[in-house]
């Protein structure tokens, strides 16, 4: 597909809606979660109004004229001393199922890896994905990105632990 077709911009405070829609849709696919809609809408607006926490972007396409959000992917910052840089963690990345396959994640990608590259303090672009998500896995490969040599642990004192099943 074509990736001047989408118009891939920076999120605002008028994208909440798309935005709590996508993760609440996201977490119930990849995860089986059902997130508490009110603390996910305070948490994307504080986001939103919070830019030193990170940033969305939205992917948009225009069909008959109306631009709709197809996709989004978040950015959120890791300082590393050993690079004296931060890195851009890709989070909460959804794509609408009827637009999956047809370039925008990718266009979504190239558009932050480029802007990440211009700014000399970002040293680096990682993400995280549920291990289950083959698909997810074989997007970002194709993309460039490899797998990493860490592996994450965590303590949610929200969400509490998700056992893993094989």
């Amino acid at each position: 597909m074509n990736p001047d077709l989408f118009v891939i911009r920076p999120a605002t405070v008028h994208d909440v809606q798309p935005i709590l829609e996508f993760n609440a849709a996201m977490a119930l696919e990849t995860e089986q979660r059902r997130l508490d809609l009110d603390r996910l809408r305070k948490g994307t607006l504080a986001l939103l109004t919070q830019p030193q926490h990170g940033f969305y972007i939205v992917a948009e396409t225009s069909v008959e004229t109306i631009r709709t959000a197809v996709g989004q992917l978040m950015i959120t910052f890791e300082w590393s001393d050993w690079r004296n840089g931060v890195f851009w963690w890709v989070q909460s990345v959804y794509v609408r199922p009827e637009w999956r396959r047809r370039g925008v994640y990718r266009a979504m990608h190239e558009h932050i890896a480029a802007r990440a590259k211009m700014d000399p303090q970002v040293c680096g672009i990682r993400l995280y994905v549920e291990y289950r998500n083959h698909d997810a896995q074989t997007v970002y490969q194709r993309v460039g990105l490899s797998p990493s040599v860490y592996t994450i642990y965590e303590e949610d004192f929200i969400l509490g632990p998700q056992r893993p099943n094989p």
